[in-house]
C-alpha cells in the first residue's frame, strides 16, 4: 500500500495510460455517465486522487453504484462499464449465483 495520503497526489494513471489530474475528472454535476467518465472516476479512486467517499459525494453516487463500476472495470475492462454490458453482466452473475446455490443446497427453490 502506498504511503502517499489521499488528495496529495497530483496525477494518477488514467484508463488509457495517460496522466489524470483533478481537472481532468468529470464535473461534479455530471448526470450522463459514458464509459470514459466512469473509467476516469474509477482510476482516480484506485490511484488515490479521490477517496470512495469523496467520489460518491462529488458525483452523487451510491456506494453500490460506484462499487459496481469498480467490479465491472476489473472483471471486464472499460467495456464492462457500458450500461448495456452492466445489465448483461449483472444477469450473468445472478444466473451463476442461482446455479451455485442449487449445487450448494441441492434445491431449486426460487429458480
Amino acid at each position: 500500500m502506498s504511503s502517499v495520503p489521499f488528495n496529495s497526489r497530483r496525477f494518477v494513471t488514467g484508463p488509457d495510460g495517460t496522466p489524470v489530474s483533478m481537472s481532468d475528472l468529470p464535473p461534479s454535476g455530471t448526470q450522463r455517465w459514458v464509459v470514459r467518465r466512469k473509467a476516469l472516476v474509477v482510476c482516480a479512486v484506485r490511484g488515490g486522487l479521490l477517496t470512495v467517499e469523496e467520489a460518491c459525494e462529488r458525483y452523487r453516487l451510491s456506494l453500490d453504484e460506484f462499487m459496481s463500476w469498480q467490479r465491472m472495470s476489473v472483471a471486464h475492462g472499460m467495456m464492462g462499464l457500458r450500461a448495456t454490458k452492466l445489465q448483461d453482466y449483472r444477469k450473468a452473475e445472478a444466473i451463476e449465483d442461482a446455479k451455485s446455490s442449487i449445487v450448494r443446497d441441492g434445491t431449486t427453490d426460487g429458480v
